[in-house]
């Protein structure tokens, strides 16, 4: 018999910041690494055009995004 937890896509990040987002958040946060990594081009260029795709995506802010990389980096 299948577990929950085996059930449920594993997180991608795993840190203080990233635990206290809501689900929604969470899930978009899981897929903007997912994504961004199949980007090809520049870093910037690649990270901004993931957070508009992701963002229209779930139907959020960029906002979510910018606010969770900030958090993440300390800023």
């Amino acid at each position: 018999m299948m577990k929950v937890s085996q059930l449920l896509k594993p997180n991608v990040v795993d840190t203080t910041v990233f635990n206290q987002l809501s689900p929604k958040h969470k899930e978009v946060v899981n897929d903007f690494y997912n994504q961004v990594e199949k980007s090809d081009g520049g870093i910037i260029d690649r990270v901004e055009t993931t957070i508009d795709k992701v963002a229209t995506k779930h139907n959020v802010s960029t906002d979510i995004m910018y606010d969770y990389i900030n958090k993440e980096t300390g800023e």
